[in-house]
């Protein structure tokens, strides 16, 4: 079963509170998405740590529910 927008933004706000999170399906199946997720957590983080957060948040979704997601954070 494939996750919904307003699934991942739910998920990914539970985890990092303060983020703003945008999400586009990019091939309208529900399964391909790209994030733009922005936050005062990540400042003092590398991208590479920035991304583990958010897919950590996802809680095991990604690869299963979810097959692609493109991520990019920006610091708040």
């Amino acid at each position: 079963m494939a996750l919904k927008e307003k699934d991942i933004i739910q998920l990914i706000s539970a985890a990092i509170p303060d983020a703003q999170v945008e999400i586009k399906d990019l091939m309208g199946d529900n399964n391909h998405y790209s994030a733009i997720v922005k936050s005062k957590v990540f400042k003092g983080m590398s991208k590479i740590d920035q991304h583990k957060l958010v897919y950590k948040s996802l809680k095991g979704k990604m690869g299963n529910e979810l097959h692609a997601l493109s991520i990019t954070t920006e610091v708040l």
